[in-house]
């Protein structure tokens, strides 16, 4: 990889389907690889591949469509160095950018401008031991925290992390996500309302819209 360039899969302008800012606009720059193999990954085609763009040939395209936000996401987008780089740059440009993270990478050098939505891996994930806990006390009050559920128990271990690490005093927003196709949304809704958490609930609405076609 030269000094100042990326390996790319796809940037695009969309909705963001989830997160805080679902609903909005949004373009996203989606970096190749990713050193995980979660069992729920609809992102299996960013894991090899990609096209090699510079720094800014990447910037000149996202400014192509005049956004606000710009989310880069992967994945694992901090798998590359350049990556931090990156983020900075947006954040220079002006826009709202935000780091979709998958927590196994560390946050330290992340610019603090960018709003990090890390995942922390459950055990139904086959990732849990890539979570690196020493993430957390680096976290702002604009991150924000995202657990993917796929059954009760996962439910339980999050609900347990949430009270441990105290998230919902440490940021903004925990989003507690159903796995699609492995557990169903209404139920997880459910729980969450039984259980009066202090999170907030989430469905990937770009599914929804347009299945788990690349580009959306």
């Amino acid at each position: 990889m030269t000094d100042d360039s990326l390996r790319i899969t796809e940037i695009f302008y969309s909705l963001q389907g989830e997160a805080r800012t679902l609903g909005r606009p949004t373009v996203f720059v989606r970096l190749t690889g990713c050193p995980l193999r979660c069992h729920y990954c609809d992102s299996e085609y960013a894991f090899h591949g990609g096209e090699r763009m510079t720094l800014t040939s990447i910037l000149e395209q996202v400014a192509g469509y005049q956004p606000q936000y710009v989310c880069v996401t992967g994945g694992e987008p901090l798998a590359q160095p350049n990556c931090l780089p990156l983020l900075k740059q947006l954040c220079d440009a002006g826009y709202s950018v935000s780091l979709e993270t998958s927590g196994a990478m560390p946050l330290d050098e992340v610019d603090t401008r960018v709003s990090r939505v890390m995942d922390l891996k459950t055990p139904d994930s086959g990732e849990l031991d890539k979570n690196r806990w020493e993430n957390i006390p680096l976290l702002q009050p604009h991150d924000q925290v995202k657990f993917v559920l796929c059954s009760r128990g996962d439910y339980e271990w999050a609900k347990f992390k949430l009270d441990e690490y105290r998230l919902a005093e440490r940021v903004d927003d925990v989003l507690f996500s159903p796995s699609f196709g492995q557990l169903e949304p209404r139920q997880l809704a459910d729980w969450i309302v039984e259980d009066n958490l202090p999170v907030r609930f989430q469905i990937q609405i770009h599914k929804l819209l347009w299945g788990d076609a690349p580009g959306y």
